[in-house]
């Protein structure tokens, strides 16, 4: 039963999945009051207990203590109340990269008791209309760097929508920059209950009608005490870098709300390819980072030429699953641990992870204290240890589409389906075969493409490799292999053998790719994530 609320704005609550889709919800040990705001526990709590004076957020140049984030976050809440009228349960929508500004933003909306829509600077003006139109956007907060596409999407929006620019850069030249100026440092924040929701999350991904996760301020802080407590075990002198968008609810959660939960920093890269990261981590003296495989391979190769990486204590794996090789030459050469699991944006962040001192290749670990996951068949009956399945999972977080007959396939009998396909081995480990529909059969063989891609990567002449499920006369699917080849490696049939060869080596021979596509770069989020969707329609990288 949801608690009170402080929305004045119904949408929300009146676009919620009917009581009997949700998933089993399981709250023993995340105790919250009743009220509760997370832009306050974020910032001005944080100085209250005596935060103030540390580094907050590190972007663009400058350091920003907890206090003049409080101060900022105040100042733009009480202009987004006072001047623009907003009121709380209205929608508002931020388009920019990743940066001090966009959080400040982030987290005055979320003040204002305001539910925030997150976009990436990458989506063009058919992509911000849907968003627009799906979520009745009432506001649009945008880095005036980026205001083309989105102002020509609140102009060709059915729904009508304000475009407000602020600066993403240090200079605070901007109309909400300026509105700001003159408010008061003092901000009585919007009195919100604990399920009231702050956040929606567009799936990546989506094409056609997007889906919509709801998230509610407890959400918020739960990953925060269970993933980022519990496996990273943050204290206030840490230090985060990562590349993963603020618009994805990954990034939120580890370059903002992990942080700022527990007194550490966050640096915020706007262009965070692995040669930025590195340049971060040497003068940040970063001690947390959140890539893509790919990142590390490449941060690796970096570390040959002389790059100082010591300085981290663990390294976070995001995007995709870790493959083992990446994992074995991660540990070999820094000598820290890396830490694999799996999320989903239905449930806001990782809830299956690997720990410190407890992880190991090709392993994604077992669920995060208050979640419990299971392996189960296509009628949800639980499959045995070792066999291949479906991933269902259930804890104090779970799927609730905005207004969508999609919850129906994601939430059954309480558990949320997340479109993995895993195996749980007898010791409670899980372990990651496929996405749910990447699944490749081949003959009647099933082969998960990870696999063959972990095994691709052990050939000191593959850089990178997706593997995809094309059609086959004769044995119905087989397997493709798209590989990038490392510096002086050469194409042609001689390497296809001896890749096909290496494989039937490393795994049982019928996964083998028989067909091999060479190519300089695969296409990838602006995250990291390989697109394999983008090979299976022969579309550019």
């Amino acid at each position: 039963m949801l608690g009170p609320t402080g929305h004045q704005d119904t949408f929300a609550r009146d676009n919620l999945p009917p009581a009997d889709q949700w998933p089993e919800i399981k709250l023993e040990g995340f105790d919250y009051p009743e009220w509760l705001n997370v832009g306050v526990e974020l910032t001005d709590r944080m100085v209250e207990r005596g935060f103030g004076d540390n580094t907050a957020l590190i972007g663009n140049g400058r350091r920003r203590t907890y206090k003049e984030l409080s101060d900022w976050t105040n100042r733009i809440a009480q202009a987004l109340t006072d001047d623009y009228g907003l009121k709380p349960g209205n929608r508002v929508l931020i388009r920019s990269a990743n940066n001090p500004a966009m959080v400040a933003c982030w987290l005055a909306a979320t003040k204002a008791g305001l539910i925030v829509v997150n976009t990436m600077p990458m989506l063009r003006a058919g992509e911000l209309i849907k968003t627009i139109e799906k979520a009745e956007i009432q506001l649009c907060l945008c880095d005036t760097r980026l205001m083309d596409e989105m102002v020509t999407a609140a102009k060709e929006s059915k729904y009508p929508t304000l475009v407000i620019g602020f600066d993403g850069t240090a200079n605070h030249d901007a109309e909400l920059d300026r509105m700001a100026l003159g408010k008061s440092v003092r901000y009585q924040a919007v009195k919100t209950g604990r399920d009231d929701v702050a956040l929606l999350g567009f799936t990546s991904g989506s094409t056609g009608v997007p889906k919509v996760t709801m998230h509610f301020h407890r959400d918020l802080l739960i990953i925060a005490d269970a993933f980022a407590k519990e496996i990273l075990d943050v204290t206030p002198n840490d230090v985060f870098v990562g590349s993963p968008p603020l618009a994805f609810t990954f990034g939120l959660g580890g370059l903002a709300i992990f942080p700022l939960r527990f007194g550490a920093a966050a640096t915020l890269l706007e262009s965070a390819t692995p040669a930025k990261m590195i340049e971060i981590i040497e003068t940040y003296k970063a001690t947390i980072s959140f890539t893509a495989p790919t990142a590390y391979r490449a941060m690796m190769a970096a570390m040959d030429g002389g790059a100082d990486l010591s300085s981290l204590r663990v390294a976070v794996s995001a995007g995709e699953t870790l493959p083992g090789p990446v994992f074995e030459e991660w540990v070999r050469k820094t000598g820290k641990p890396i830490i694999d699991g799996i999320g989903a944006t239905e449930m806001l962040h990782i809830f299956i992870s690997n720990r410190i001192g407890d992880s190991k290749p090709s392993c994604t670990g077992k669920p995060l204290t208050g979640y419990e996951a299971i392996v189960v068949d296509e009628d949800m009956n639980e499959v045995a240890r070792g066999k291949v399945g479906l991933l269902a999972v259930k804890g104090p977080i779970g799927c609730r589409y905005l207004a969508d007959d999609r919850q129906k396939d994601y939430v059954r009998n309480g558990w949320n389906l997340t479109g993995d396909s895993f195996t749980q081995d007898e010791d409670g480990y899980f372990h990651f075969a496929a996405r749910s529909d990447d699944m490749i059969v081949s003959a009647g063989y099933n082969i998960a493409g990870p696999e063959v891609e972990a095994a691709l990567l052990k050939h000191e002449a593959v850089l990178e490799c997706a593997v995809i499920g094309v059609s086959d006369e004769a044995r119905g699917t087989i397997v493709e292999a798209h590989v990038v080849l490392t510096k002086g490696s050469e194409r042609g049939e001689l390497m296809v053998k001896t890749l096909q060869d290496h494989v039937k080596a490393v795994i049982a021979p019928y996964k083998y790719p028989r067909s091999i596509v060479f190519t300089e770069s695969l296409p990838k989020t602006e995250s990291g994530k390989i697109q394999r969707f983008r090979l299976k329609q022969n579309l550019p990288a």
